[in-house]
């Protein structure tokens, strides 16, 4: 089994990173899967991620080009499936209309199988330019009842990525996180926390914290790929795969789609996305 990773940071500039995430993937997968890391294409943001991209509506969905063309991609080069390990997972759905492998996205994932492990789930992350892309996004997947809230989670993207490269940084960053949590565990009443972003939630699996507060922690990664995995399993075992039925779900004619993409000068954009 080959799954396509796909990561919404230019990994080349963030090596500890992906030295991290390659480590955790080969810890959670079965020996027989074979994961190849994907970042965005060099110079796609003009600052260090996040950067200000993300805090926009325009910018962040424009970025989604790039997902769409690492789905294509991950399919021409004959992968199983494909990960998206980014919590709002953008064009997941879009991307599944596409292709005819399995495709899971981080929060997709995450905010539904929650339910398996408690009544009351929430989220705490470092993004906060996105705070009110959240309580829409849950809403569209008819989870607002189980929703608890958000909160920020107390540390930086950066200093999330310097623990994960220097580990005499993590027990600190990570004390700071369980302070916010175990208070939103108290005053939200939260059974279920899931980490806003993938470093996040990267740092806190590799340290092994399961639980804060006796809220269960959702480790992202390892979800994602379990999940992967079975629906890959799911597919050669029982042919299930996404419903192409209805507007949202259909998938349209591939020519028409390749028409599209050159017309917007987007065809040759998944040759740009770096694999290991």
């Amino acid at each position: 089994m080959r799954i396509w990773h796909q990561s919404m940071t230019v990994l080349g500039d963030l090596p500890a990173y992906a030295a991290a995430l390659r480590t955790r993937i080969d810890t959670v997968t079965r020996p027989d899967t074979e994961v190849v890391l994907h970042g965005f294409a060099p110079g796609t943001f003009n600052a260090n991620y996040p950067g200000p991209d993300i805090a926009t509506s325009y910018l962040y969905w424009l970025h989604g080009n790039q997902w769409i063309a690492a789905g294509l991609e991950a399919e021409r080069q004959g992968f199983d499936a494909m990960v998206l390990a980014s919590l709002p997972g953008p064009m997941l759905r879009e991307i599944r209309t596409l292709v005819d492998i399995p495709v899971v996205g981080y929060g997709d994932t995450a905010f539904r199988l929650a339910g398996l492990y408690g009544r009351r789930f929430g989220l705490v992350f470092f993004n906060t330019e996105r705070e009110e892309f959240w309580p829409d996004y849950i809403r569209a997947m008819g989870l607002s009842d189980s929703f608890a809230g958000i909160r920020a989670a107390g540390v930086s993207f950066q200093e999330v990525a310097a623990a994960l490269g220097d580990p005499g940084l993590r027990a600190e960053v990570i004390a700071r996180v369980k302070q916010t949590v175990e208070r939103m565990v108290r005053e939200l009443n939260v059974d279920v926390l899931v980490p806003g972003e993938m470093p996040l939630n990267l740092l806190l699996a590799s340290e092994g914290v399961s639980s804060i507060g006796g809220a269960t922690v959702i480790d992202g990664l390892a979800l994602t790929f379990k999940t992967a995995e079975m629906m890959v399993d799911l597919k050669r075992g029982s042919g299930m795969m996404q419903s192409r039925r209805g507007w949202f779900h259909g998938a349209p004619d591939r020519a028409r789609v390749a028409e599209a993409l050159e017309f917007y000068g987007l065809d040759k954009l998944g040759a740009k996305i770096p694999g290991e």
